[in-house]
């Protein structure tokens, strides 16, 4: 039987009335740079569920675009004009790293002390902007009149600035997190149970298992690091949360109280440690199955033959590096047989080999899934990283500030990456570490096991990062996946407060029996010395 034409277009348009009735509002607070890559995907796949999305941006966003089919954009003027002075700031990172070279002990210790100051100042001055932000907003009654007409469902945020959570508990919305990074460290040090004996500290570049050595470095990194990042957050942000919110509302605690945290790593990454019921693993969401290169790039890694092709990219925020050491690397790839795909931006290295293509861009997720791919070269963004993982692509790391050098030491120590100090680097150690990458059967081997480990999973990381999103979106929260740890003080925490009346309790039965005993000896033995004098 032949259906109507017009009963189609009636069904067709039934459909998408209910496709847009199931879909929710969702706020979306981001941060910038390699970053919002991540959000991105997510912002990508919940357009596709039917979901209406904002996004709130600064005017001076790199990679967040003002108009989108994805979402609707809410753009903030930016406070500080932080983006424009980021390129000075890797430039003076990069160049107190490079200070290292050839020196002696004391002066790497000076180095990195100058390194950590670097980033200290340049990341209090970060957070300031943002707080200011957070202010303009705030006093914007019109805009935030906007918002809470809005009646949005949930709030997603990047806790790695403290905009996000303050602006969910202004509108009082349920709150998820997108996040490896906080305002205050690594995520699970601030939200499980993660006892220093094993689980290393941000910047250590330990594993899981450590001497005691280890141990004491990691405890003195600990205290250390915390105590950083607080001097960091606190100055900027708990003024804000004071004024807004209250005096009596602990600033910590309240960037702490999110429904769900959609952490960016897995264990196959990660190494094994404590975690908590609304703690989500999505490491690797973003990873894709290959699609075809373009044209002329096909040709070029065709064109390798057996011998295959080596990819290097320093990410998203590095596109060139100092002349000299950019002529180390053109030198050290000119000895191989394998072709280079080499994403750079800056001159042209005089020593570039013939079988070396340099490009201002390149399609790194297909790279890494094309057949003929050998060795990944990457600074060790946690992007880059999990690419490799899916894709089970052996690593050069040359890691060069923030995470970058824990990410690539938790490969190494999974046997998939060979690491070389940028501080260090010539043409020799560079193409050792490249042939070592190439000929060492284990190192492939073992990223092909990681591989295989971190796609054998009942649910696609993507799929289940927007179930819980979803899940938030229908019960209005999470809360009963949120443990009271936060909103306990450290000694009522650590059961401080139980030992100590314990501890008086039993002190008191102690001296209660001995006082006893003494009497009875008294009454007793006493008593009968006397009776018989």
């Amino acid at each position: 039987m032949k259906v109507p034409h017009s009963s189609l277009i009636t069904f067709a348009l039934l459909l998408s009335q209910l496709s847009s009735a199931s879909g929710g509002k969702i706020l979306v607070f981001p941060l910038d740079g390699s970053h919002w890559v991540n959000m991105k995907v997510l912002v990508e796949e919940l357009h596709t569920k039917g979901h209406e999305v904002t996004v709130v941006r600064t005017s001076d966003s790199w990679y967040i675009s003002e108009k989108s089919p994805l979402y609707t954009s809410v753009t903030i003027p930016s406070p500080n004009g932080f983006q424009e002075n980021f390129d000075t700031f890797l430039s003076q990172l990069l160049e107190v790293r490079l200070q290292g070279k050839h020196t002696s002990f004391w002066s790497n210790i000076w180095n990195h002390i100058q390194r950590q100051r670097v980033i200290m100042d340049q990341f209090s001055e970060f957070h300031k902007g943002m707080s200011e932000m957070v202010v303009q907003m705030f006093e914007d009654e019109d805009l935030m009149q906007t918002l809470h007409r809005a009646k949005y469902d949930v709030v997603l945020t990047d806790p790695s600035i403290g905009g996000g959570a303050m602006l969910a508990h202004r509108l009082q919305l349920p709150l998820v997190f997108n996040v490896r990074w906080t305002i205050e460290g690594e995520a699970h040090f601030l939200i499980a149970p993660s006892p220093l004996s094993y689980i290393p500290f941000t910047s250590t570049e330990l594993t899981h298992k450590m001497t005691f050595p280890q141990r004491v470095k990691n405890v003195l990194s600990y205290i250390i690091g915390m105590y950083v990042l607080s001097c960091i957050s606190e100055p900027n942000y708990k003024p804000v949360v004071e004024r807004y919110f209250g005096p009596g509302v602990d600033y910590s605690a309240f960037f702490l109280d999110a429904d769900i945290w959609l952490m960016r790593n897995d264990f196959v990454f990660e190494f094994p440690r404590p975690t908590m019921p609304n703690i989500v693993y999505i490491g690797g969401f973003q990873c894709k199955p290959p699609k075809p290169l373009p044209a002329d790039l096909d040709d070029f890694v065709q064109s390798s033959g057996d011998h295959g092709v080596i990819i290097m990219t320093l990410g998203t925020l590095v596109g060139s590096l100092p002349q000299d050491i950019a002529e180390e690397i053109a030198a050290a790839f000119a000895q191989l047989p394998q072709k280079v795909v080499w994403r750079y931006i800056g001159q042209r290295p005089a020593n570039l080999g013939n079988n070396t293509l340099m490009v201002n861009w390149l399609p790194q997720k297909d790279l890494l899934g094309h057949p003929r791919t050998r060795v990944f070269v990457t600074h060790g963004g946690t992007n880059g990283v999990q690419e490799a993982i899916y894709h089970g692509v052996p690593v050069v790391g040359l890691p060069l500030f923030y995470d970058q050098p824990d990410n690539l030491s938790r490969i190494r120590a999974k046997g998939g990456a060979v690491i070389v100090d940028i501080a260090m680097l010539d043409r020799h150690i560079f193409a050792d570490a490249l042939m070592t990458a190439l000929h060492n059967s284990s190192i492939r081997e073992n990223m092909q096991t990681l591989s295989k480990l971190h796609r054998d999973q009942p649910m696609k990381p993507l799929d289940q990062a927007v179930f819980w999103i979803e899940y938030v979106m229908r019960h209005k929260g999470a809360c009963h996946l949120q443990t009271q740890f936060n909103k306990m003080s450290w000694f009522v925490y650590k059961s401080v407060d139980v030992i100590a009346a314990l501890f008086t309790v039993g002190l008191l039965i102690m001296f209660t029996s001995i006082s006893i005993v003494r009497l009875l000896w008294r009454i007793i033995f006493v008593g009968n010395k006397v009776k018989h004098e």
